[in-house]
């Protein structure tokens, strides 16, 4: 895609350069607003205006939502004020929003000075509501249908409002604002009477959001549900918008991009990587990395502890259990944190997920000890001449490995549940952070089984 991206930018400024604007505007018509903005993240930024005012006003204003931010400050700067005004109320709320909260201070002031007096009402409407809540990345263009009315006259009311609408589809019935129920343009095509009130064919088991749920819980349900849009309600159960799947999806992507990098032991980035400054890299990865260092002193601390008074052919086999038992607690942490980030587990499975984790790290660990038992007598002793390595030597290995599997998939089951339990992002507790407590304890086991069989 980027090849061709590349390939097709220029081709367009060479034509550009020919002042065959009619060919240009006639090659970006027909093609998709975010291809068209992924052609423009490929242009110089001088170009980046004229290009963008060969498109017609509606493929404009979609484009330039799909556009970078960086992308979208240059054209702000360069538009007049009434190219600004044209393309801000062309947008729909949401997307309005999610403008005004990239742009600096200056830029949003002359957004809100171009934009019409409703658009700007709503803006400030949502911009009210708590970060990362339902609120805030919701819409306030719906349709909205009375129960009195007739399936005649609610195509006839879509037909003359749905243009501005995010969609259409699927329609609200209120009375005074409060939600009533919904009806699909399925169920008013197909039904049998144009005279039919709305009220008999609405549906009134309706699953709605609070304007204050959490936004990753709201994308939870659009995964359990697969609906297109919910319904937003107050306290009050007043409807105030909806939220579509596109804005879901974004949801669910930057959530799972947050565990992602807190699960890699890193602080999540507010921009993506290419935008990301060297300086920002580095203030979301020092202090995780400042953390895990000094915590890795106490492994020091254990081995310096024992230093000399176990035979020095064990301290070989550190970075393997080490290894194993870190892999271990991970492959257990990862799997919790999917599980809870996805409300497949709540906190009354915690001592199920135990059992469960206890059984599975039992089988590895005894497969992983004959395995190792094995490598130790017929490759190290046998074919490497490794005199050092007794069968005392391979027992104290391997039951150490798996007494350190065990012990690692409890505490990678463990750490996440009651992270979550108490109000923590469960992702914190991922592999860093279990790597250290497993590094410590898989040398404590190590020494004290030596000490009990060599000494």
């Amino acid at each position: 895609m980027a090849e061709y991206s590349v390939t097709i930018a220029s081709t367009l400024t060479a034509l550009i350069v020919e002042r065959k604007y009619n060919t240009v505007r006639d090659i970006l018509v027909t093609m998709n607003p975010s291809d068209i903005a992924y052609i423009f993240a490929e242009l110089e930024e001088d170009r980046l205006p004229l290009f963008f005012r060969l498109l017609p006003k509606e493929l404009a204003a979609e484009t330039f939502v799909e556009m970078e931010p960086e992308a979208q400050e240059v054209l702000i700067r360069a538009f007049s004020d009434s190219e600004l005004r044209d393309v801000i109320n062309e947008m729909y709320v949401d997307d309005a929003v999610d403008l005004i909260e990239e742009m600096p201070a200056n830029v949003v002031k002359r957004i809100l000075s171009q934009a019409d007096p409703q658009l700007r009402k709503e803006i400030n409407e949502i911009l009210r509501y708590p970060e990362n809540s339902a609120g805030s990345i919701m819409t306030t263009e719906y349709v909205s249908l009375r129960p009195a009315m007739t399936v005649g006259e609610a195509i006839l009311r879509i037909r003359r409002t749905g243009y501005d609408k995010e969609t259409i589809y699927t329609c609200y019935v209120t009375r005074d604002r409060t939600l009533l129920g919904l009806v699909t343009v399925k169920d008013l095509l197909l039904a049998e009477d144009d005279e039919m009130p709305i009220s008999e064919i609405m549906e009134t088991n309706i699953i709605s959001i609070n304007t204050h749920a959490d936004q990753e819980e709201v994308a939870q349900m659009f995964s359990k549900y697969n609906f297109l849009a919910f319904p937003v309600v107050d306290a009050e159960y007043r409807m105030v918008g909806i939220v579509t799947f596109d804005d879901a999806m974004d949801v669910m992507e930057d959530e799972a991009t947050e565990d992602i990098e807190l699960m890699s032991g890193m602080m999540p980035s507010e921009n993506t990587y290419l935008r990301s400054s060297v300086f920002e890299l580095f203030k979301n990865r020092i202090l995780w990395l400042m953390l895990m260092m000094v915590s890795a002193t106490f492994t020091g601390m254990i081995i310096n502890g024992f230093e000399g008074a176990l035979p020095f052919v064990l301290t070989a086999f550190i970075p393997m259990l080490m290894g194993t038992g870190g892999n271990s607690g991970s492959q257990s942490s990862v799997t919790v944190i999917r599980a809870l980030s996805l409300s497949e587990l709540e906190f009354s499975d915690f001592w199920l997920v135990v059992w469960k984790e206890i059984r599975t790290a039992v089988l590895c660990g005894i497969a992983l000890a004959i395995a190792c038992f094995a490598k130790l007598l017929l490759i190290d002793n046998l074919l490497l001449g490794n005199d050092e390595i007794t069968y005392w030597v391979a027992a104290v290995v391997c039951i150490t490995m798996a007494l350190t599997v065990l012990l690692a998939k409890i505490i990678g089951a463990m750490l996440p549940m009651l992270a979550k339990k108490i109000g923590l992002d469960p992702a914190v507790m991922a592999s860093p952070f279990i790597t250290t407590i497993v590094d410590a304890l898989s040398l404590l086991v190590y020494f004290f089984i030596a000490n009990a069989l060599l000494l």
